[in-house]
């Protein structure tokens, strides 16, 4: 029976600057930009509920709309990530 040994992982230099930005990024504030733009504006319904709604219902077409859905996903998405990345260092 033969043994495999685990290869190193070896980063792009374009990987090390992403896991860098996302290690250097605090939690908190992070975690409150996406809170808060992420359910902006509250009244009368998040953007992110509305652009969902649309996309679901294949109205999402106009750029400003697509812009405004990644805009308001992006620190979620960063959050994700720097979640993540954050596991795969520590394992």
């Amino acid at each position: 029976m033969s043994t495999t040994l685990a290869k190193p992982v070896i980063l792009t230099s374009m990987e090390a600057s992403i896991r860098l930005f996302l290690e250097n990024l605090p939690w908190l504030p992070l975690v409150l930009v996406a809170l808060l733009i992420g359910l902006a504006p509250f009244v009368p319904e998040p953007h992110l509920v509305e652009k969902f709604r649309l996309l679901l219902a294949g109205r999402l077409t106009r750029p400003l709309d697509i812009f405004d859905l990644c805009f308001h996903l992006l620190p979620i998405l960063l959050l994700i990530a720097k979640l993540v990345w954050g596991r795969g260092a520590q394992n």
